[in-house]
């Protein structure tokens, strides 16, 4: 091998070994006691008018009525019809199962979340959570590649959280809490090998998933298993450990979460970086602070709200597209509302001083996005996505109105 040949593969090496360093680096530099600089630093959006609760109960009534009118007969939400030619892996008949609870359960959730007294709306809500209590049992994962339950055993705890507190009937609550019970049982079950969630395993395939957790589910289930924690339900620390462990292993410096473990070694690559952790920052914020990791303080929260509202159209060029990833940063479409719903969170859990502008930011946003028939939607998936989008808008909306004092 000549010289300049052995000057170039060194020089290769070192690029490799240095960029693997700078990778190491960044997910490290998260961890550790002091919050770094970029955590902090971002664009801030442009000032909105503010949005009245009166508009905000409109558009909310709205919403609710799109959902009582899609109810299935049974009491469910969704189905497998197919709405596209193109769709995601989804093995029958499980992965619907899971679908089709999850939806259920977040339908229940937005509803209860209104506080609505219509009639219409509290008999759907009854039927609904009566087809929950009675088929949640069954749901498990589809086979060992398709782990979609993962959703429905997260989104089910909240929505039981819910129905938990909306009636003081003593026996059902007691079915409630066994209910819970149960899916915190499932979710140690299909908890990673390396701690956290995810939807699939397509590497390993084994009894208990031995893929990459995924930053994203992880956060869902964290910020569930809260809401179980506030009744009492004792919640394994072992999974809220190993969960928010994985969670840091995703997050950069600048609190952009990796995807998947799969991807923190590339802690730049597109889907990595701020414009791609849009959707996804909100979340697993909120599930860290959940759970006490005094790194995420108010002034990280108010840091990525300002970035999504500010960097919003990072999150709309993907919505409504058909195929996943397919926009700037690898974003994919059912980003969109899941994003803003966990914004809400965090506003929620800023200090009332601070929450009003954030509230006219996100109200804005949506509020422009409801379509004529009253729903909302972001990424055409059988006929579950007009009934989720609307769920997770109706539930951000909710925590949009104003108090008498903002």
């Amino acid at each position: 091998m000549n010289e300049s040949r052995v000057r170039c593969r060194c020089r290769l090496i070192g690029i490799l070994v240095f960029s693997i360093g700078l990778a190491a680096a960044s997910i490290v530099a998260a961890d550790g006691p002091e919050l770094s600089p970029l955590a902090t630093q971002g664009p801030k959006p442009n000032p909105v008018k503010p949005v009245g609760n009166e508009a905000i109960n409109a558009s909310i009534d709205r919403g609710i009525e799109f959902l009582v009118k899609r109810q299935n007969p049974g009491g469910s939400w969704g189905s497998a019809r197919n709405t596209k030619g193109l769709n995601i892996y989804a093995p029958v008949p499980g992965a619907h199962h899971a679908f089709r609870a999850a939806v259920t359960a977040m339908c229940i959730s937005a509803i209860i979340d209104t506080g609505t007294t219509d009639p219409a709306a509290i008999a759907a809500l009854e039927k609904g959570e009566a087809w929950l209590m009675d088929f949640l049992p069954r749901v498990r994962r589809a086979d060992s590649e398709a782990i979609y339950n993962s959703w429905c055993h997260a989104y089910s705890i909240e929505a039981l959280a819910r129905m938990y507190n909306r009636l003081p009937d003593e026996k059902r609550r007691a079915r409630i809490i066994e209910l819970i019970e149960e899916q915190i049982d499932l979710l140690s079950r299909y908890e990673c090998v390396d701690g956290g969630w995810c939807y699939y395993d397509f590497d390993c395939g084994t009894k208990q998933p031995g893929g990459s957790s995924i930053s994203f589910v992880t956060a869902t289930v964290l910020v569930a298993l809260h809401e179980a924690k506030k009744l009492g339900v004792e919640i394994p620390e072992r999974l809220i450990t190993r969960g928010m462990d994985s969670i840091r292993r995703q997050r950069n410096p600048d609190f952009a979460y990796c995807y998947g473990e799969y991807l923190k070694y590339v802690p730049r690559y597109d889907i990595n970086r701020p414009g791609g952790s849009l959707g996804r920052s909100q979340a697993c914020n909120i599930a860290m602070r959940y759970w006490g990791d005094e790194l995420v303080t108010d002034e990280v929260l108010t840091t990525w709200l300002d970035r999504l509202f500010a960097r919003n159209l990072w999150l709309d060029i993907g919505r409504k597209r058909p195929i996943p990833h397919e926009s700037w940063f690898a974003v994919a479409g059912y980003f969109y509302y899941y994003g803003h719903y966990y914004a809400a969170l965090c506003i929620q859990d800023l200090p009332p001083e601070q929450q009003g502008p954030h509230k006219d930011q996100l109200a804005t946003i949506l509020l422009r996005h409801q379509e004529s028939d009253g729903c909302w939607w972001d990424y055409p998936f059988y006929d579950y996505h007009q009934q989720y989008g609307t769920a997770f808008a109706v539930m951000t909306l909710a925590r949009c109105r104003k108090t008498e004092t903002e």
